[in-house]
């Protein structure tokens, strides 16, 4: 099902709304295989990714998100606030930012898989990191929605919408 990753990337979309099935495991084990190869700072490779499918787990996922929409499988990306590259002037560390790169690549696997996905940031994360049982030295970043749009699921109206380059991008 690989396409031009143009292509691709036009057409993912947050899916809303699963049928329930469950996500083929070589399709998963693959999604979280592009999150594993994902470049992280100094390759300190701090994330950590929890796959909730079972039923207790996702009771859990509902109990901080109303944003599962009846997805099957929900990927949680956390990463190890100790094992972190600070970067000069001690202002940031690179947590956020390879989590975010892992999740992305995950995001776009999934999609070039066939299998849909929504990235869901509408939680508390130390509230679902204690729900779920996680370790103190980790922050969850996001949530992910995987399975299969349920029938009749399309985009959103203004999913094609875009501002022209010009609008977002200066040369310096």
């Amino acid at each position: 099902m690989s396409c031009n990753f143009l292509d691709l990337a036009k057409k993912r979309y947050s899916c809303k709304k699963f049928d329930g099935s469950r996500v083929d495991r070589e399709q998963l084990v693959s999604i979280l295989e592009a999150g594993r190869l994902a470049p992280t700072a100094k390759n300190f490779q701090e994330q950590r990714i929890y796959v909730v499918e079972s039923a207790e787990g996702l009771a859990k996922i509902d109990q901080v998100t109303p944003c599962r929409y009846g997805a099957s499988t929900v990927l949680v990306v956390a990463f190890d606030k100790e094992n972190v590259f600070t970067y000069p002037g001690e202002q940031r560390d690179s947590g956020v930012e390879d989590a975010s790169i892992v999740a992305t690549h995950m995001i776009l696997a999934a999609a070039d898989a066939g299998v849909d996905s929504c990235w869901i940031n509408f939680f508390d994360p130390a509230a679902a990191a204690k729900e779920l049982g996680l370790p103190e030295n980790e922050e969850i970043l996001m949530m992910m929605d995987l399975g299969y749009a349920a029938e009749g699921v399309k985009p959103l109206v203004n999913h094609d919408s875009r501002k022209e380059l010009s609008e977002t991008v200066s040369y310096l």
